[in-house]
Formats: structure tokens, sequence, C-alpha cells
């Protein structure tokens, strides 16, 4: 099956194999448009998922709501953080090492009713009690402390109950 066109041309091509090539190719294009078409429906379905029964409006609003939800958070956030950052200022300042010594100061009346307390805060600074009961009485002094040391002299009890405050934390 010669064709006088490819002839003329100078071509002896038998127009059967260029039939056979473009079948082929219809064919290649077939199967690409089906792929193609299957892709669209995975598309159209994920697509209708996410709209769920919305139309194009209410999902714009959902949006805005969203990024207004994100500012709110944001804001509430930092006022979170500026309170917690007041919070540690604050309990520095606290009271936050304790250390209790009980002893008997005159090894007459029994029961360790005399004491020693050292209240510091996180920089080491606060004072000691120290409560001596005797027959007599009860009597209490403090000390200041200041970076972990006192200006007067300590005595035995009042020096442990420091030095227990200080590694109360460690």
């Amino acid at each position: 099956m010669n064709s006088n066109l490819f002839n003329s041309l100078g071509l002896n091509i038998d127009i059967a194999y260029i039939l056979i090539v473009l079948l082929i190719i219809i064919i290649v294009l077939l199967v690409l448009i089906l792929a193609q078409n299957k892709k669209i429906k995975e598309i159209k379905h994920q697509i209708s998922k996410f709209m769920k029964g919305k139309d194009a409006a209410s999902l714009e609003d959902e949006i805005v709501a969203l990024f207004e939800d994100n500012k709110f958070i944001k804001i509430e956030t930092e006022k979170n953080r500026k309170s917690i950052n007041d919070l540690y200022n604050r309990l520095a300042l606290c009271f936050q090492k304790i250390g209790i010594v009980k002893y008997d100061a005159f090894n007459q009346m029994g029961g360790k009713l005399s004491y020693s307390l050292a209240l510091l805060d996180e920089d080491n600074n606060g004072f000691i009690l120290n409560s001596v009961h005797s027959s007599d009485g009860n009597y209490t002094y403090s000390k200041e402390i200041k970076n972990g040391t006192c200006a007067l002299e300590l005595g035995e009890e009042e020096q442990q109950a420091l030095d227990e405050a200080i590694n109360y934390l460690n």
C-alpha cells in the first residue's frame, strides 16, 4: 500500500506503518488522559473533603477567625511570660531556704526546747532566730544574714542552722 504522495516526495514508506505509529501514539495519549482524569478525581475528592459543605466565603471567614485566634494566643502568651518573670523576681526575695537545729541549751531541762532557725532567700540573705529556753524563761535573739555570712559571731547551733539553710536546695 504505497502512497502517491510519499512516492512524489521520494519517500518509499508504506502508509500502514504510519497508521500503526499513529495508533500507538493515540493509545499512549489515551492512557495519559485516563491517568490525568484519575488525578483530577482525587483532587476533587480532597477539595470536597476540605470544604465539607462550606462555600468559599465561609471558609475565608474561618481562616480569618483562625488568624484572630492566633493573635489572641500570642498576646496571652506574652502576658503569661511577663507574669512568670514577675513571679520569678518576687520568688527570689522570698524565704526559700530553711535550717533548724534543736538543742538543750543548759543540759538541765531535757527535751531540746531551744532552737536556732535560719531563713534565707535565693541569695542567702535573711536572718537567724535563736530561742534559748531555760528554767527562768524563754529568750529569743535574731541575727541578720547577708550573702550567707553574719556580722556577729554565731554560736555552734546557729552556724549549723545557717549551713543547713545554705545547703537546703543542694
